[in-house]
């Protein structure tokens, strides 16, 4: 079952409703891309089960009339026009806390939420621009911040940040898919935070292997050229710590010195023994 079918299942039963909120929700529905209008009636499409059941029980209690249909795949549910245009006459003039059941019903109805496992995204269509927009309205008044796109004759509403997403399904009161959604989200941050240090760390480790093969290198050109004891005391034995730990960072070869000089101290040092290395070789 997809993460998006798991939240509609949650929200589908229904306990102690009272009408107001069955109304609510239902004009929730009527709003909904999926509510397709017909010569003779509506018609409300899905290819969710616990969506489908969930819209016969509102129906049910508010004694409205339907004809339930399957074709293919899809539920589909004819019901007479008067009862789906009554319902949106004033609905843009609805309070109060049931117009949080409205976007319940709009979700219901057209909404569809991405597995978190993979990339984030909760959308909802619908058939026109007022109703998404009365829909965008009402969830912008609980923190919810959708962005809003046309795509030929159909208008979505969209989220693409896991915490909107969060906050958005908390207000539509699937409370169990919000505690699946953070625990994913919290592991995939946390992954992504150890992979970032771990391709830091390798980084890093690449950036002090490359810098000891150079100096290295100019410490064995030193060598083959007779010039290694013209060097300073002070600079062979940086020569010689380097080659015999050629995977020491600087802080780590600083601290095998048989008197500290410091990160600092050994940088200046090996800088030196390069311009040494460098004038031997304009020298040929």
């Amino acid at each position: 079952m997809s993460f998006s079918s798991e939240v509609k299942k949650e929200l589908s039963p229904i306990t102690n409703f009272s009408e107001t909120v069955f109304q609510a929700e239902w004009i929730g529905y009527c709003l909904c891309g999926n509510m397709l209008e017909t010569i003779d009636n509506f018609e409300f499409v899905t290819e969710n089960e616990f969506n489908i059941e969930h819209f016969y029980k509102i129906l049910f209690d508010l004694n409205i009339e339907y004809e339930p249909e399957k074709r293919g795949k899809c539920f589909v549910a004819q019901i007479p026009k008067e009862s789906v245009q009554d319902y949106l006459k004033d609905f843009s003039t609805i309070k109060g806390e049931t117009r949080k059941n409205i976007v319940k019903g709009a979700f219901l109805g057209s909404g569809y939420v991405n597995n978190p496992e993979k990339n984030y995204h909760l959308e909802m269509i619908f058939g026109d621009s007022q109703k998404s927009d009365f829909i965008s309205q009402i969830c912008k008044e609980y923190g919810v911040n959708f962005k809003k796109i046309k795509i030929n004759t159909k208008y979505q509403l969209y989220l693409k940040e896991a915490e909107e997403i969060s906050r958005f399904l908390a207000l539509i009161g699937a409370n169990r898919a919000v505690l699946r959604f953070e625990e994913v989200r919290v592991m995939k941050e946390m992954k992504n935070k150890v992979n970032r240090t771990v391709n830091c760390e390798t980084a890093n480790l690449n950036k002090t292997i490359d810098a000891a093969l150079k100096q290295m290198e100019d410490i064995h050109f030193i060598q083959k050229k007779g010039k290694f004891d013209q060097l300073p005391q002070a600079l062979k034995e940086v020569a010689m710590l380097r080659l015999e730990n050629p995977d020491l960072s600087l802080k780590d070869l600083s601290e095998q010195m048989k008197s500290p000089i410091g990160k600092s101290g050994i940088n200046r040092r090996l800088k030196k023994i390069h311009e040494f290395a460098e004038n031997l070789r304009e020298d040929k």
